[in-house]
């Protein structure tokens, strides 16, 4: 066997793990529809419920990361043993850990820096 045909059947079988040019536009455009849209919706003004537009502002997110990891990242569940998935999890778990942290900490050193800021509302509020 010659080092140019081990090196071609070594190619050949990484080959499908890379994605091509039109995979890559295809996410690309994806990316593009999945930003404009809560961008539009926001700049309009949104929903008349504010939880309903963070809801589908939040859900368009979900579906942004998950067309990255699909189109870009070229995540799925066939490669290496389930690594993938273990490490997807693992970075799932520590955004979580994060993002609960920072608003937990944010609630709080407003809580506690500007108490003032509750009192205040809720006179207003009696008058």
């Amino acid at each position: 066997m010659s080092a140019d045909h081990t090196h071609a059947a070594h190619h050949d079988d990484h080959g499908h793990d890379h994605g091509s040019y039109s995979s890559y536009i295809k996410g690309f455009l994806l990316s593009v529809i999945l930003t404009a849209i809560p961008f539009g919706l926001v700049m309009a003004g949104g929903f008349e419920s504010r939880a309903l537009t963070a809801v589908t502002v939040i859900g368009f997110a979900v579906v942004q990361i998950l067309v990255h990891m699909v189109y870009f990242l070229h995540m799925n569940g066939k490669q290496e043993e389930g690594w993938t998935m273990l490490s997807t999890i693992f970075t799932v778990v520590v955004v979580v850990i994060l993002l609960a942290g920072s608003l937990w900490v944010m609630y709080h050193m407003n809580t506690n820096m500007m108490p003032q800021m509750d009192h205040e509302l809720t006179q207003g509020f009696g008058s």
